[in-house]
């Protein structure tokens, strides 16, 4: 892997770096990434990004990108993660969501919403997980009838983030219903205001990051909200949550916590305790491991060859380095680590959150083992 940046790349990184030390206020160095993700400063940061062509420079012109390199797509990434993530939930419209309806979309469906992504004009959110369903995503329950042009929907959906402020949903749902597995599942672009579509809050104790539950109580959709051939949204799926599973470069914000709690620990004379050095050389070294394990999936995508394998490792990476970091900060604060809004309560709750979100790490350790090993016997 060649490890230096390209003019283009290196000039990118330099000015968005320039213009998110300009933009963000001094009170978003403090914020966990998904602490606050839809605002009125939010829309705002995104449509100036959006002005720039910033807010999806990998993407093709025609879609509102400025054909940049996938590199730009990380660097992106890794600028904004590390300030506190202030695209809020539009990452996901940026990350995947975008990609998706670029790759499956209808003409119509690609002039309406990829203009409004790029522009930084919409929030979105994803009805995956179900009750029985939550890391086995081809279990889901979730129907969509076809009647005439419409559809009908009908299920529940849980553990959705940030559906309290977007204005869609990207659902998934089963309108073969003698199909089992991936097979038969279809994909719907559903605005949150259409009849039937309830949101409901579900409490936790992670603070930092709101949950809901999505109830579709015959929703009515037209056919025309539907991403992809019936019954074909599995394969749209797969392929967009590679991007998602590698989109939110944990590592950097974890990389910057990591470079707090060394110079907490040198101001307190902590260094000396027992494994302190220890753990924060563990932090560092988890967090460099995690991105260079990103930066070779990427490197598979610039080339066009398949990812998979590379984007589960990387993503077993990223989680793991954020729990290293959560347990030394907890290790370093001990008794103060219970402390709502301390540094230690709060890396723990992040890095709890990153075992899940994208796809639980436990789904990706099997994927590496299926790929690795080969299929065995049940």
């Amino acid at each position: 892997m060649e490890f230096g940046w390209r003019d283009e790349d290196a000039d990118f990184r330099s000015q968005l770096k320039e213009f998110v030390t300009d933009e963000l206020p001094e009170r978003w160095s403090d914020l966990i990434p998904g602490e606050e993700p839809a605002s009125d400063f939010i829309l705002g940061f995104c449509r100036k990004l959006g002005d720039k062509g910033w807010l999806t420079p990998h993407w093709p012109v025609e879609y509102g990108g400025a054909a940049g390199s996938p590199w730009q797509f990380i660097i992106l990434g890794e600028e904004l993660w590390s300030a506190g993530e202030p695209r809020g939930s539009q990452y996901m419209n940026v990350n995947w969501i975008g990609p998706a309806i670029i790759n499956a979309g209808t003409p119509e469906q690609r002039d309406y919403h990829l203009g409004r992504i790029s522009r930084g004009d919409v929030f979105w959110c994803q009805g995956f997980s179900e009750a029985e369903a939550g890391t086995d995503l081809a279990n889901m329950r979730t129907s969509a009838v076809r009647d005439g042009e419409e559809y009908i929907i009908n299920g529940e959906k849980l553990w959705t983030s940030y559906a309290g402020e977007a204005e869609f949903c990207f659902v998934l749902a089963r309108t073969d219903p003698e199909s089992t597995g991936n097979e038969g599942i279809s994909i719907f672009l559903v605005p949150t205001d259409t009849p039937g579509f309830a949101i409901e809050p579900i409490p936790s104790v992670l603070d930092i990051h709101e949950f809901n539950r999505l109830t579709f109580t015959n929703v009515r959709v037209p056919a025309a909200t539907r991403l992809g051939p019936e019954n074909s949204g599995w394969k749209v799926v797969r392929e967009a949550l590679s991007h998602e599973r590698i989109g939110g470069p944990r590592y950097a914000r974890a990389a910057l916590v990591t470079g707090r709690l060394r110079r907490i620990a040198d101001e307190r004379g902590w260094l000396d305790r027992d494994g302190i050095k220890t753990r924060l050389a563990e932090a560092e070294a988890s967090c460099e491991a995690a991105k260079l394990l990103v930066y070779q999936a990427i490197h598979a995508r610039s080339c066009g060859r398949s990812e998979n394998l590379e984007v589960s490792l990387a993503r077993v990476a990223i989680v793991r380095c954020e729990r290293v970091v959560a347990d030394l900060a907890l290790q370093m604060f001990e008794d103060e680590s219970i402390e709502r809004g301390s540094m230690g309560n709060s890396q723990l709750k992040t890095s709890m959150i990153a075992g899940l979100g994208g796809g639980s790490v436990e789904v990706q350790l099997n994927m590496i083992a299926r790929s690795l090993l080969g299929a065995v016997g049940r």
